[in-house]
């Protein structure tokens, strides 16, 4: 009998929740989204929650048992105490995540939803490895860049979440001049530091058409995010000795090139053979990835 796990992934401009099967697939009709952002409180949050979670859990279906919540969220995360501390929702540090999830489904079911938290990163590594890119690697990263820049490990088949469930967020690791790789490289960053150069546009996505119309401080930008990524890709390599990582998120789609820029960056940085040899690759799992990975942490 198929079983079904609740997944909520919870991020810098949007939450979204979906029922996911024991196969890894998201049932129709069950995904949805509700507005996070900057000014994101604990009352819209807990509002964005109860209106997800009903959405998946009415396409429960009939009969069917359910396994229990998977969340992850942008970090950096308190694990044990199942709170979120979110550099971009200021508003929301210490906010109960996993247990806001757990009473919202709970009232649904009418039975306790046992509630598994992580960091999404690692989610997403977890997604890559039982379903992915990186269902070979004996050790693999795998990262976000969109709006923040995260990521998370599996090492010999196993999610490692480190002491605070924070392992893998790498978009905090300091790069030079003192900046964060996520003040550098994220889409938001990367259209910002572009606009310093001149240009007019706003977006990542407005990035992304000019890029590809032959703006030169456009195409910049983007060529400057994935040198940073793959230069503290090269760090993250040489230190826990990777074989594959794997990249997903919106601004990652930014140019047909942009996984292949990042792969030369952590071959041009990286100390050693062995950690040059480290393979980069797009997520296998495209958009779908960090509400598999939340689901995995129930069902995997």
């Amino acid at each position: 009998m198929t079983r079904y796990a609740l997944a909520v992934d919870v991020g810098g401009t949007k939450m979204e929740a979906a029922l996911v099967s024991d196969e890894g697939v998201l049932v129709n009709g069950s995904r949805s989204r509700s507005a996070t952002g900057r000014a994101a409180t604990p009352a819209s949050l807990d509002a964005a929650v109860v209106q997800v979670v009903t959405h998946a859990l009415a396409q429960l279906p009939e009969g069917a048992g359910l396994v229990g919540a998977g969340v992850g969220s942008a970090g950096p995360i308190d694990r044990p105490a199942g709170q979120i501390l979110p550099v971009n929702m200021p508003q929301a540090l210490g906010y109960p995540l996993a247990d806001a999830v757990r009473n919202a489904a709970s009232e649904i079911i009418g039975a306790d939803v046992p509630t598994v938290f992580g960091h999404d990163g690692g989610a997403l590594a977890l997604a890559e490895s039982w379903l992915g890119a990186t269902r070979d690697a004996k050790a693999s990263l795998s990262i976000v860049v969109s709006t923040g820049v995260g990521g998370g490990f599996v090492i010999g088949g196993q999610y490692i979440p480190g002491a605070s469930g924070n392992a893998g967020h790498l978009g905090q690791v300091r790069r030079e001049g003192g900046l964060t790789l996520e003040q550098i490289a994220s889409g938001p960053a990367s259209a910002a530091w572009a606009q310093t150069q001149g240009w007019t546009g706003s977006t990542g996505e407005d990035l992304a058409r000019d890029a590809a119309s032959g703006d030169r401080i456009a195409r910049a930008a983007i060529e400057r995010s994935a040198r940073e990524v793959g230069q503290a890709l090269a760090d993250a390599a040489t230190l826990v000795d990777l074989d594959m990582i794997a990249i997903g998120g919106g601004f990652s789609r930014v140019s047909d090139d942009y996984i292949d820029l990042v792969q030369q960056a952590l071959v041009a940085s990286a100390a050693h053979d062995y950690s040059r040899r480290a393979r980069v690759v797009r997520s296998g799992l495209g958009d779908e990835g960090p509400l598999i990975g939340a689901a995995a942490l129930v069902l995997r």
